[in-house]
């Protein structure tokens, strides 16, 4: 039996593309950890695949990462959290329940997805290292990196002040309405402080994210392989672009509106639409194809990217 919902905005077709969407990308997820501990088992005992497999547990962070942001996602959907998590806690508060909204804020912007966009600036470093690093690397670079972002958006979330002279779209992380029954509803806001604090983030890590990329598409030999770093490139710097101006955008309305509604998914959208193609070409083709070419991916990397050697540099300076 269906249930469908009654509160105002965003309506039900906003909620179930949402959810459909986290179906989705939570479908490909499991996948990719099927494939990850499929080809670790597989290149147990096979010296060539060892080097390329050597990041497996990185790659396994990327989706754990990518699996904890699109069930934390569901959280700020009101039709979920309405119909899915306040009838076995039916004595929540409406604190209690925007403290909901203001765990789901830290969590996405200042953990969850940060830590996987950082995870996949780190596989594209290594793709262009001689030698594979540790995959404890990977995590102390995510503790330097996502540690004091995500304490920043825990102070600026949790720990604000009621009473300030700026006004309440600047520190708000939900808001109360009322349903069409009539019964009052927190939905989830973003507060322009923690907008203003991932925006930073994101500046700096488009940035540097380009310059990798760079580095990595000046060493590429094959056509295709370099098609697929522009492709990475293109979508990450684009994404994460519209994911903050459109987190920009719905602070010009009201949660609730139907038009907050649309512009919450559009921003949605551009970090699923990141999050699927980060999987797809670091995690699920590079492992397909190691496995169609066997002994031959024994000098792949990551990304599977193929480096100029020294010989092959000198013969095209000539």
């Amino acid at each position: 039996m269906i249930v469908l919902p009654s509160i105002p905005h965003p309506d039900f077709a906003i909620d179930l593309a949402t959810l459909s969407l986290i179906s989705v990308l939570l479908l490909l997820s499991f996948l990719s950890l099927c494939l990850i501990f499929y080809f670790k088992f597989k290149t147990h005992n096979s010296y060539y695949l060892q080097s390329f497999n050597a990041l497996w547990t990185v790659r396994f962070l990327l989706v754990f990462f990518i699996i904890l942001w699109s069930l934390t996602e569901a959280l700020r959907l009101p039709f979920f959290r309405k119909h899915y998590i306040y009838p076995f806690f039916e004595d929540l508060t409406l604190g209690q329940q925007a403290s909901l909204c203001k765990l789901h804020l830290v969590l996405s912007l200042g953990l969850l997805e940060p830590g996987f966009l950082v995870t996949l600036l780190f596989l594209l470093l290594v793709s262009i290292k001689k030698r594979t690093p540790r995959g404890s690397w990977a995590f102390l670079f995510l503790l330097a990196t996502c540690l004091p972002l995500s304490s920043l958006q825990f102070l600026f979330v949790f720990f604000q002040s009621s009473r300030s002279e700026f006004p309440c779209w600047f520190r708000r992380s939900s808001v109360i309405v009322r349903d069409g029954s009539h019964s009052r509803i927190v939905l989830c806001s973003s507060p322009f402080l923690s907008i203003s604090l991932f925006g930073a983030f994101a500046a700096v890590y488009g940035l540097y994210f380009l310059f990798s990329c760079w580095s990595v598409v000046s060493l590429v030999i094959n056509k295709k392989l370099r098609v697929r770093t522009y492709t990475l490139a293109f979508t990450v710097l684009i994404t994460v672009t519209l994911q903050v101006l459109f987190l920009v955008l719905s602070l010009f309305w009201e949660p609730g509106e139907l038009t907050f509604g649309v512009v919450e998914f559009i921003e949605f959208l551009s970090t699923f639409t990141c999050a699927a193609v980060g999987q797809g070409i670091l995690v699920i083709i590079p492992i397909v194809d190691s496995l169609a070419v066997g002994g031959d991916c024994c000098r792949w990397y990551p990304i599977i990217t193929q480096t100029k050697t020294e010989e092959e540099s000198k013969e095209e300076s000539v």
